[in-house]
């Protein structure tokens, strides 16, 4: 290619990168993540938990719409599960997490609370939340799916707020790679 081809060239694209420069000065800074985070699969067995069936999935699916880095799906039947799903007919409880893919935490859910008025799906998504590593929050009003059976019977809310989504975030923003590990206290949800 001849000298004048290479100048004309390297004058057109200096051009075009002053151009660029100029205009990304005046509009806002756009970042582009690195390494998309990675997604954190946990499966549950619930094949223990007759009777509860709708209601965990109406939690399983209430913390996939609302957190992105770690899913939730249903265990094949026979196989291994990080979340053991159980009915009983005490008070609601479960092991605290965050819980790893190849660790476990057990989930009872209780029939003494729905017997008292609570609601079930509520009851299911909190008892999730535990699992995920949150802890209660206790008092709390109805808006804090965490705040359990303190929001009284009246509450349905099954949803996590934005406190609770980003501390679930926070739990699995490494991956499985986190430092965290499974708490392991088991927290009863009576009132």
């Amino acid at each position: 290619m001849p000298l004048v081809t290479w100048i004309k060239a390297g004058t057109s694209a200096t051009a075009l990168v002053l151009a660029t420069a100029g205009a990304a000065s005046a509009a806002p800074s756009v970042e582009f993540p690195s390494a998309q985070a990675a997604v954190v699969t946990l499966r549950y067995d619930d094949s223990r938990a007759a009777g509860w069936e709708a209601a965990i999935a109406a939690g399983v699916a209430s913390w996939n719409a609302n957190v992105t880095n770690v899913r939730l799906v249903e265990a094949a039947p026979g196989g291994a599960a990080e979340i053991v799903i159980v009915a009983t007919t005490g008070w609601p409880q479960a092991t605290l997490g965050p819980v790893r893919p190849g660790r476990q935490v057990r989930v009872e859910l209780g029939s003494q609370a729905v017997n008292q008025g609570y609601n079930k799906t509520r009851i299911a998504a909190h008892e999730l939340g535990h699992s995920l590593g949150l802890p209660d929050t206790k008092p709390g009003p109805c808006s804090q799916l965490m705040s359990g059976s303190s929001a009284g019977t009246a509450c349905t809310n099954a949803v996590p707020n934005a406190t609770e989504r980003s501390r679930v975030q926070s739990n699995y923003a490494n991956g499985v790679t986190s430092s965290v590990v499974t708490d392991g206290r088991t927290l009863v949800d009576a009132p």
